[in-house]
């Protein structure tokens, strides 16, 4: 019988969860092996360049995505964070697992928290969303572009003698990195990106046999809040050049999100909180960017958009 394919980066972040899909697809693939389809993407390639230069949209998961519409794959496994909330025709999110840690983790080898990082301090990270909530907190930071995966922004950290790096704490604990974390930053004011820490397993719409294997995978909690996250990332039309956060929790039916809008240079932030029925975690999640541009989103996602034209 024809082997489950599972189209998957190469990196051992991207394998990590690879493997971890295909521990649990096994049980439910009968007779049928599973195995990874390795693919390269573009930001794999590009190491060099800010991912904010690169196109923004699918630098890491759109070769994934062609490699499901091409068949030479059955089931692509994303960092959730990565894939882009614009549907691609054939393709459709199947499911979701259990969500791992959704924080920033603060890594330095030389201040025991953030706030103990001296006026000026050298801060890496590749994400826009860091860079303007960092200098929104703390605007004196010289902040520099990191790029590469876990183990080599962990070395640049050394190398580079910078006073610390910004990390997503998923791939920290899932790579047994967590000895790595110097502190959990405070998701008050440093808010996730839209589906941090989860996994999103992406099938071809006619193909109904995959979809059902990985649908047994899906954990209704974790679908219902990334959902509503990525429906408010969607509402607003944010992209890699607008800093954008959510946050969201949900209790006894109730689901809560809370999202951010930062231009880049940190010195504008609009936040807003909305909660509503775990059923219906679209319209949360649209609700939720109605509030933020009812309070001046708009106005920086414009900007931010001209910026992007002139840059492109």
């Amino acid at each position: 019988m024809t082997p489950l394919r599972l189209g998957t980066r190469g990196s051992p972040l991207a394998l990590w969860q690879a493997r971890f899909v295909e521990s649990r697809l096994a049980p439910l693939a009968d007779l049928r092996a599973v195995e990874l389809v390795l693919i390269e993407t573009h930001g794999d390639r590009d190491q060099a360049s800010a991912l904010s230069a690169m196109g923004g949209f699918g630098v890491f998961t759109k070769a994934i995505q062609n490699a499901l519409l091409d068949r030479r794959a059955d089931v692509a496994v994303h960092s959730l964070k990565d894939l882009p909330t614009l549907p691609t025709d054939g393709l459709e999110l199947t499911a979701v697992p259990p969500r791992g840690p959704t924080g920033d983790a603060f890594v330095s080898r030389k201040h025991r928290q953030f706030d103990d990082l001296p006026r000026g301090a050298t801060v890496g990270t590749s994400s826009l969303r860091r860079r303007a909530q960092l200098l929104n907190r703390r605007p004196d930071l010289s902040l520099i572009e990191l790029r590469g995966n876990v183990d080599t922004r962990l070395r640049k950290l050394d190398e580079q003698t910078l006073d610390a790096i910004i990390l997503a704490e998923a791939g920290l604990v899932r790579l047994g990195l967590a000895d790595r974390v110097t502190e959990v930053l405070d998701p008050d004011w440093m808010l996730p990106a839209v589906g941090q820490g989860a996994i999103g397993l992406e099938c071809r719409s006619d193909d109904a046999a995959s979809r059902h294997l990985a649908e047994g995978l899906n954990d209704p909690n974790t679908w219902a809040r990334v959902t509503a996250e990525r429906a408010m990332l969607a509402a607003l039309g944010g992209g890699c050049l607008v800093p954008i956060g959510a946050t969201s929790r949900m209790e006894d039916g109730v689901l809560t999100v809370r999202g951010a809008v930062l231009s880049q240079d940190g010195k504008r932030r609009i936040t807003a909180t909305h909660t509503g029925p775990a059923a219906t975690p679209l319209a949360v999640g649209q609700e939720l960017a109605a509030l933020l541009l009812g309070y001046g989103a708009g106005e920086i996602l414009e900007t931010d958009a001209k910026r992007g034209e002139l840059l492109g």
